[in-house]
């Protein structure tokens, strides 16, 4: 998710090295500051989900870095810097490092939103402040980008201010934003085909107003958005050209205010959504036919604003942006029934907007 943050400062970084108090695990998070124009980066202990920041960190970054994507090579991480309208490249080393390659890529007005299709072959920036969508090819070799040709130019208008957005298995991209008539407002979902990462618009929905969350179960069957507005989460099926109908049950309210952020576990059983308003978490179970289940363990609390939420590739760890008091939280996860226990809780100078966590 996207919207506002906070990044993660460790405590006992005494001992703690670019390769992470003697341990051999390759596991790194990084977390994104505008704020300070910096990435936080910390060794993930794959055995506990303690955070180590590592030294050096955080890095200096482009003006106020607000979106992180992650390579699926893990070799690359990709960062869209709003403040200055440019992406920046970074490679990891194997304990982590992150050296940024210069120059900077060009972007549209206000990138805000970042993401990269399974191969690993194209990267899409959604830009908040021109309302459309930079496509580039990355370079299997070094990771560079080069903006593809699009016939209709590129960057490809979108009609609207991006607040968030994802790519599914099959390859559909789907963007939330809003409208509005002067007198109420509409959440939006667009979608679009990929080929050869031109994307072409295909239908437009609608959902919940400001629907800041967003996300997709790993088969790819399901979609839901996280209404900030209504307090609500949107349910949609997804048919296999990528087209949404609405669950009987959706929109569902929710008991607690201020929905920002979603994030589906690996296995696709759970989805947690990061309350702002309430400054806590709740979880849900994922039904075969789609349908969100409170869990009877839930809500989960957290510090105050939780805004965004990252996962590590196993889904045992959950980390959790929190903006007014800066802070990144680990918990647990029990596999069999969802449940979160807290692990610790990491103070950052600033609010983090994105979190990734490599395998």
């Amino acid at each position: 998710m996207l919207k506002k943050a906070a990044a993660l400062f460790l405590v006992g970084a005494s001992l703690a090295t670019w390769v992470g108090c003697g341990s051999t695990s390759s596991r790194y998070l990084y977390a994104s500051i505008p704020v300070s124009n910096e990435i936080v980066a910390f060794r993930e202990d794959p055995n506990s989900g303690v955070l180590t920041q590592l030294v050096g960190s955080p890095i200096t970054a482009g003006q106020a870095v607000q979106a992180l994507a992650l390579h699926p090579s893990k070799k690359y991480l990709y960062a869209a810097n709003s403040g200055e309208d440019t992406v920046s490249l970074f490679t990891i080393s194997s304990t982590g490092v992150l050296q940024e390659q210069l120059p900077r890529t060009s972007t549209g007005t206000g990138p805000n939103l970042l993401a990269i299709d399974a191969a690993g072959a194209y990267l899409y920036v959604a830009n908040s402040g021109s309302f459309d969508l930079s496509v580039f090819s990355i370079s299997a070799s070094n990771g560079a980008l080069t903006p593809v040709q699009i016939p209709a130019g590129n960057p490809v208008p979108l009609g609207m201010s991006p607040i968030n957005m994802a790519l599914s298995s099959a390859g559909i991209l789907y963007i939330t934003g809003s409208s509005s008539n002067g007198v109420s407002s509409n959440g939006l979902i667009e979608t679009y085909t990929l080929n050869q990462g031109v994307p072409t618009f295909t239908n437009l929905y609608l959902t919940g107003t400001n629907p800041y969350g967003l996300a997709i179960t790993p088969a790819g069957g399901f979609l839901y958005t996280a209404n900030n507005v209504d307090d609500s989460l949107s349910e949609f099926t997804v048919a296999s050209g990528g087209a949404l109908t609405p669950l009987a049950s959706s929109p569902i309210g929710e008991t607690y205010s201020g929905p920002v952020a979603l994030q589906i576990n690996p296995s696709g059983s759970y989805m947690y959504v990061a309350d702002e308003g309430s400054g806590n978490l709740a979880a849900f179970s994922i039904g075969s036919d789609g349908g969100l289940t409170l869990l009877t363990s839930s809500p989960f609390t957290t510090a105050a604003q939780p805004a965004t939420i990252g996962i590590d590739p196993s889904g045992k760890y959950l980390f959790v942006g929190n903006q007014k008091s800066p802070a990144i939280q680990s918990f647990s996860v029990d596999t069999g029934d969802g449940a979160l226990t807290s692990v610790s809780s990491y103070g950052v100078p600033y609010t983090p907007t994105s979190i990734v966590v490599t395998q």
